[in-house]
Order: C-alpha cells, then sequence, then structure tokens
C-alpha cells in the first residue's frame, strides 16, 4: 500500500503503483482529484518525456507543482503513463 498526503489529506491510496527513480506513480484512478489543479509547467525528462505538472491544493492552501504525471512517455517509461507523481513536500508513505 502507498499513500500521498500533504496538508493533513490523504491525495492518493493505492496497493497497485509503480516505482521509478525512487518516486511512487500512483495510477491516476487512485488519486483524489479534488485536490489536484492544472498547472502549467512542463519539465522534459531525456528517457521518460515530457512531464506536465498539477498543484495539490488542499483547505485552499496551494503545494504549486508538487504532483506531475507523463500523458504520452517515451516507451522505455510506458508503464508510467498516466500515473502521477508527488514532491515538494508531499508525504509518500509505503
Amino acid at each position: 500500500m502507498a499513500r500521498a498526503i500533504w496538508n493533513g489529506a490523504v491525495i492518493a491510496e493505492s496497493d497497485r503503483f509503480e516505482l521509478v527513480e525512487g518516486n511512487v506513480y500512483f495510477p491516476p484512478e487512485a488519486v483524489k482529484p479534488e485536490f489536484l489543479r492544472p498547472n502549467p509547467t512542463a519539465t522534459v525528462c531525456p528517457w521518460k518525456g515530457t512531464a506536465n505538472y498539477h498543484d495539490v491544493v488542499v483547505e485552499g492552501q496551494v503545494n504549486a507543482g508538487a504532483a506531475w504525471y507523463y500523458a504520452e512517455p517515451k516507451p522505455a517509461a510506458s508503464n508510467i503513463r498516466g500515473h502521477i507523481a508527488f514532491w515538494r513536500g508531499v508525504t509518500v508513505e509505503r
């Protein structure tokens, strides 16, 4: 079981996840969409592709760009297509 928590709220929880480079990638259905807001940031990883970001919002507090995902990853990272990972103070327990 993996769980992502920020500001006292469970943002994601699942017994199914992908572990890549030490990051837990949650399947999209395991993430509570009410805590995510689109963020315009995009970055590029040489082997995974372009990452897009979400802000994590809990009780009016915003953690900008604290969630990311690869909508169209490169073939080597196809196992994380659409999965969401967290950072910037979001606690991920396993």
